[in-house]
């Protein structure tokens, strides 16, 4: 029995990371598994080895070619390999053929990872519906006979044409259970609305960023709450709202600001358009700020492609126009000479380089450490020069 997408990863679980690499690549394959390394330790499975295997395209039987295959096949024989993780999107066809050459090793793509990882960190009702509706939409059209029967077939009087498949029957019951979720969704998101509708008036500030680059520290840190703050990727699912009092320091002003503060559900590249599709409510409270909070985590040396993941995920549902303060977090991670900051190998210090920045990108910027609670006052200014400009 095959089994389901979210019971992949089991703590003892070895694996391997496999990936193609082509010449029309954004990133090198080693950027690429490095991202996928964290999501196999987040599903709670163990990287044994990398195979990268350069090559126009991948093959279209299964995926990499037949020497680096046979490499593959006297690793996982030797080393008794629980799961093989492939950084692109299969076909049924390369998923099948990769497992009959692999044997009992579990294939498993990028998406797959994904879907498990969210599926376990779902607490709510509104997520568990949005992972559970992603799962399914990303299965139906990867159906195969290998797959278990979602629902016993029913029996009686036109409830199965002559000569119909049992994928035609799971592929049918399927679809009736993304109907159903989907219904569930929206009953879910109308209340979703009404209570957003009710803190008009209000400011409103949505926290975004790539995953893992500590937006619940910040959160925690302006709300003085206790949103969960964890090492792994995806560890909140769940859109968290907090009310907050940010005081003016501008003698001009000098009155508090009350502020509604969301934290939203961590971005990634390659991040499954099911996912983005089911997750369209909860990224509402993006949708619907006045001001969003960027979070960029400095210490990756990758930060910018980062930042462009985020911005393409705003685009795609509609708040890529909202006004945006960049958050450069974990400063603390950089030391250079005599202990100054320095931004990778930019040789600038943190002036230096939030003049560059802001004259470059046009829009405002600021360095801080969320982990030593470093700069963050200055933060919380610039979001009240912001909403009351």
């Amino acid at each position: 029995m095959r089994k389901k997408l979210h019971e992949t990863a089991k703590a003892e679980e070895s694996a391997i990371l496999i990936a193609v690499e082509t010449p029309f690549q954004e990133l090198s394959s080693q950027e690429y598994l490095d991202e996928l390394d964290q999501l196999v330790r987040t599903a709670g499975a163990t990287p044994k080895k990398r195979f990268i295997q350069k090559l126009d395209h991948p093959n279209p039987k299964s995926y990499v070619g037949k020497g680096k295959l046979e490499e593959i096949q006297a690793y996982v024989a030797e080393h008794e390999i629980d799961i093989a993780v492939l950084d692109d999107e299969l076909s049924p066809a390369q998923i099948r053929n990769l497992e009959t050459d692999l044997k009992n090793v579990k294939v498993l793509t990028r998406t797959h990872l994904i879907l498990d990882i969210f599926a376990k960190n779902a607490q709510t009702a509104q997520a568990k519906t949005q992972v559970e509706l992603a799962q399914s939409i990303y299965l139906l059209p990867r159906l195969t006979g290998m797959w278990t029967h979602l629902s016993k077939q029913k029996g009686g009087i036109g409830m199965k044409g002559p000569g119909e498949t049992e994928i035609e029957t799971d592929r049918r019951a399927l679809r009736n259970k993304i109907s159903k979720l989907r219904e569930r969704l929206e009953h879910i998101e109308k209340i979703g609305q009404t209570q957003r509708a009710s803190r008009k008036g209000e400011h409103r500030v949505a926290l975004v960023g790539y995953t893992n680059v500590g937006k619940s520290t910040i959160m925690n840190l302006l709300s003085k709450s206790d949103v969960l703050v964890e090492n792994k990727l995806f560890a909140t699912l769940d859109s968290t709202v907090r009310k907050i009092v940010l005081n003016d320091e501008r003698e001009e002003f000098g009155k508090p600001v009350p502020v509604l503060l969301s934290d939203t559900v961590g971005f990634i590249r390659k991040l499954p358009t099911q996912l983005v599709e089911s997750f369209k409510s909860t990224l509402a409270e993006a949708l619907e700020a006045d001001l969003l909070i960027h979070v960029v985590d400095i210490s990756n040396p990758l930060y910018e492609n980062q930042m462009l993941s985020v911005k393409e995920t705003l685009h795609s549902i509609g708040a890529s126009n909202k006004p945006e303060l960049i958050v450069f977090n974990k400063m603390d991670a950089f030391h250079g000479k005599d202990d100054d900051f320095y931004v990778g190998q930019t040789e600038m210090n943190i002036a230096q380089f939030e003049d560059s920045w802001i004259a470059k990108e046009n829009a405002p910027a600021v360095f801080i450490s969320a982990a030593h609670k470093e700069n963050v006052d200055t933060l919380r200014q610039r979001v009240v020069e912001m909403l009351n400009p």
